[in-house]
């Protein structure tokens, strides 16, 4: 068994006085930001506020979204930009930026291509709720796309010998008349430093995790429990506040659906589930919902339930194709059954439903029709292949599509739309995308999307300062 891969971040002493970019966080946002400015010549830095490298995106499970790929082709799926956008627009309940949205429907397929250049390969394909084609790449193994993507792209930054310094804080933006010119941090030891800087980018991810800031904009989200990490704290926002960014969809904060709460912390059990053909059940053991509508609809249905909370149930056969699954089994977060009735039993369910509800889906899934809720999408496999296994779950804070306003060129604007020159901003940190819900596998898509036009757009800011 090869050993896992350690990333050993930079030596504080060999922090220098100035870069041409620094770069706010080290989520995948951050590291292909650093390793495009980089293959264009720029010599960037990352600094990192927690002691662990990766950001929101090492828990990231599902995959990246992307349409008109050669590997859609090579799994004979015919798609278009067109309908990406559409999906992602409809989604988005029709709040988003449609500038964003076109920039990041086109290029999604370019950013397959770029990670497949360096080694970083997204071969197999699933579906998640709100899309209507199986657009979601993730890796043949079939593993979480958060670690394994976040550890691929740290191997890239340490070939590059791209400085990257955890435990630094970055607490404000410094500026040279109007434009961007560094930034002021705090050091391990806490003492302070100005690092002089050409240009800035912010990949400092969402504020799920900030009570403060949910309790702001959404104080009936206040008491739910969040997927983020701890870290999650809304740090960019302030920062690009400060220095006079406009902030959009500040309100729009996503819940998922799907996250197993009975243990001391929350993990999300992620879309790909649903997508490979899992079903929700209620308290009744009764289906009462399209599993794989949008993630605001299905949480709304669980959210109706008396018991608010809900199982999914699935099958050997559909836990082959999620490999998250082994995880969740591995930290106790998965109920085992021989067959359906004993799985009933074990979920407190009525034996007799559940095996009912069962047989109905198996009969959908069959016809390929769903005539009680009117899935069509994740109905490649039935759940017939014992033993049997469910998940408890209930809904809890995932994602946050607001945040600092940029435009398509990843350039952050101030409230009247005027760029701020040398500050760049992409992935959750940025607003504006997502309107009032976030389509699974579209956030890995924005990290590197964006993340990439960070990149370019620092250089060429650089190029002609």
């Amino acid at each position: 068994m090869a050993a896992k891969y350690v990333f050993t971040p930079t030596p504080i002493e060999q922090l220098k006085d100035q870069y041409d970019l620094v770069i706010v966080g080290s989520g995948a946002t951050g590291l292909v930001a650093a390793l495009q400015a980089h293959e264009l010549g720029v010599k960037p830095v990352i600094f990192e506020k927690m002691d662990r490298l990766g950001g929101n995106s090492t828990r990231a499970s599902s995959g990246m979204n992307a349409a008109e790929t050669d590997v859609q082709l090579k799994h004979h799926i015919v798609d278009s930009y067109e309908d990406f956008y559409e999906d992602t627009y409809k989604g988005g309940g029709g709040l988003n930026n449609t500038d964003m949205l076109h920039y990041f429907t086109s290029h999604g397929a370019l950013a397959i291509d770029w990670l497949a250049e360096h080694g970083i390969h997204l071969d197999d394909l699933t579906i998640t709720g709100g899309m209507k084609i199986k657009r979601t790449h993730r890796p043949a193994s079939m593993a979480p796309i958060g670690n394994f993507l976040v550890t691929e792209l740290l191997k890239l930054i340490e070939k590059a010998e791209i400085p990257v310094f955890d435990d630094v804080h970055v607490d404000e933006l410094e500026k040279n008349t109007d434009v961007i010119s560094g930034v002021k941090v705090t050091l391990p030891d806490k003492s302070q430093k100005t690092i002089d800087a050409g240009a800035v980018i912010l990949a400092t991810g969402g504020f799920g995790a900030s009570k403060d800031i949910i309790k702001k904009y959404r104080p009936d989200l206040v008491d739910y429990n969040t997927t983020n990490q701890p870290g999650a704290t809304g740090d960019g926002i302030k920062l690009a506040e400060a220095a006079g960014a406009g902030l959009v969809d500040m309100d729009q904060i996503q819940v998922h659906p799907t996250v197993q709460q009975d243990t001391d912390h929350a993990f999300l059990i992620g879309e790909a589930t649903r997508g490979e053909g899992a079903i929700l059940v209620n308290g009744e053991g009764k289906r009462f919902v399209n599993e794989l509508d949008t993630r605001k609809n299905v949480t709304n249905a669980i959210n109706q339930l008396p018991e608010k909370s809900a199982y999914l149930i699935l099958d050997t056969g559909i836990r082959a194709h999620v490999k998250a699954i082994e995880f969740y089994d591995h930290i106790g977060l998965v109920v085992h059954g021989n067959d359906i009735a004993d799985l009933a039993k074990n979920i407190n369910v009525d034996p007799e439903n559940l095996a009912a509800t069962v047989k109905t889906w198996n009969k959908a899934v069959s016809d390929q029709k769903d005539p009680e809720f009117g899935r069509a999408t994740g109905m490649d496999r039935d759940i017939e292949n014992g033993p049997f296994f469910a998940i408890h779950i209930a809904p809890a804070v995932h994602y946050t599509m607001g945040g600092v306003k940029i435009n398509h060129d990843a350039q952050v604007l101030t409230d009247d739309g005027k760029v701020i020159p040398g500050l760049f901003a992409g992935g959750e940190v940025a607003g504006g995308l997502h309107g009032n819900n976030r389509i699974g596998g579209n956030s890995i898509a924005e990290t590197v999307v964006f993340g990439r036009q960070a990149g370019q757009q620092s250089y060429k800011f650089l190029q002609n300062k």
